[in-house]
């Protein structure tokens, strides 16, 4: 069975933010929040426990919809977009800033998600509304 582009990146970068939500709790696990918000790095980019859930969070919605054609490119876009808010805010709050006062973001978590966006829009864009119709043929006997 061949997958959308838009089921491919829902099915890639599930995999990949559940993971980095799992091994984020193995970095930092904190809930803390306000001015006491955790930030430990988890190979370039800050993470703690609402980071993580947000990660695992994520990846469970794009894995969701990853069977479905229409589905994952209806997500895809969608999570496009809100990565795109996601990013202005990051920038917005600046390097060790925090998203909502719970989730801290650094340059890198900010270039990364101007990334994922642009993968995101890009993958929802480059699948059709409706996928092309295959044809089969019968042997007649």
């Amino acid at each position: 069975m061949t997958r959308s582009p838009a089921q491919l990146f829902c099915l890639v970068f599930g995999v990949v933010l559940v993971a980095a939500g799992v091994l984020g709790f193995f970095v930092e696990a904190s809930f803390d929040v306000q001015e006491n918000v955790p930030r430990e790095t988890l190979i370039l980019f800050d993470v703690n426990g609402w980071h993580n859930v947000v990660h695992l969070a994520s990846g469970a919605i794009l894995l969701a919809v990853a069977g479905s054609y229409a589905g994952a490119r209806s997500v895809a876009i969608g999570f496009g977009a809100v990565y795109a808010v996601i990013t202005i805010v990051g920038f917005i709050a600046g390097n060790d800033g925090t998203i909502l006062s719970l989730i801290p973001i650094n340059t890198e978590d900010n270039i990364l998600h101007i990334l994922i966006t642009v993968a995101a829009i890009g993958a929802g864009l480059a699948t059709p509304a409706h996928p092309t119709p295959t044809t089969t043929t019968t042997a007649t006997a």
